[in-house]
């Protein structure tokens, strides 16, 4: 959809990059997000996934963090060129220094932020996150939190979850941020 589409909420100018934690509902709120706006949905690990034929843990496994943490990059900034949409991001991707100025030449990055309580209770019965895979996982994931929260602070923009709140009303507020940071144009 070159140019942006026009949707319920206004006309996206540019790509929005969901960055955050595991669980913080990045796909989810993501996939909506893009439905309501009218715009493509692109995710990192599903592009990272169909080009390798693997599964992440597979990639980790077999490659190791560094080998996927460079083909991520890779990933993101060519989605990043396909224009007005919206992309999901893996919880690491927006560490890496060259990942924040690809995002900022191209696009705008919104941090969805929860605090450690709600991202353990959405992914502690998940068994597809390789760097949980340790003796006490919900330690390792309140740890990767501490040591992410100050590059996921350099978002551009920020939108607080909430456990109370249900997809399409996480989507309402990213949508009001965006509309107020006038990454969506008036219709």
């Amino acid at each position: 959809m070159p140019g942006g589409s026009s949707a319920p909420g206004g006309r996206l100018t540019r790509p929005v990059v969901l960055v955050g934690m595991m669980g913080c509902g990045k796909t989810a709120v993501g996939t909506a997000l893009a439905t309501r706006l009218g715009v493509p949905f692109r995710d990192t690990d599903e592009a990272m996934v169909a080009a390798a034929r693997m599964t992440i843990p597979e990639i980790f496994a077999r490659d190791g963090e560094a080998f996927f943490r460079a083909r991520e990059t890779e990933v993101l900034r060519r989605l990043l060129r396909e224009g007005p949409g919206v992309l999901s991001t893996g919880g690491g991707a927006f560490l890496r220094p060259e990942n924040r100025a690809a995002i900022d030449g191209a696009g705008v990055s919104v941090w969805l932020r929860a605090d450690g309580e709600l991202l353990w209770n959405r992914v502690k019965h998940k068994t597809t996150r390789p760097l949980l895979m340790t003796d006490d996982p919900k330690g390792t994931l309140l740890s990767l939190l501490a040591v992410r929260t100050p590059s996921y602070e350099q978002a551009r923009l920020t939108v607080d979850c909430a456990p109370a709140l249900s997809v399409p009303q996480m989507v309402d507020r990213v949508i009001d941020v965006l509309s107020r940071n006038e990454v969506l144009e008036a219709r």
